[in-house]
């Protein structure tokens, strides 16, 4: 169960990094800098933790894909990012691979 809560914050700390690299209008101010810098520091460091315990495959497929649909969804909320049907869907598959990997692979519980 400690590995779930390890890689959920590394997802958390990723996502952070990653608004506040947009944040950062190309490393021009400091406090987004500074957030990009301790976000992807802290997200390595809890996806380190999660390694311990969880195949390595399985848990980069988890952290960037929630990764990629939870930016997507700030960037269209924050930053005006349009979402069209297309982009929809594939956000959906990624959901539903990240589920199917949960819900029925026996890879995930395995180390």
């Amino acid at each position: 169960m400690q590995q779930w809560i390890f890689l959920a914050v590394a997802i958390v700390c990723e996502v952070i990094g990653t608004t506040a690299l947009k944040a950062s209008d190309g490393f021009s101010r400091l406090g987004p800098s500074l957030a990009v810098a301790g976000g992807y520091a802290a997200a390595f460091y809890f996806l380190s933790l999660t390694l311990r315990t969880m195949p390595v495959g399985v848990a980069y497929a988890i952290w960037s894909g929630v990764g990629v649909a939870l930016i997507t969804l700030i960037a269209w909320r924050y930053f005006g990012q349009a979402l069209d049907l297309p982009a929809i869907l594939g956000l959906l598959l990624i959901v539903a691979g990240v589920v199917v990997l949960n819900v029925f692979s026996r890879t995930v519980s395995q180390s």
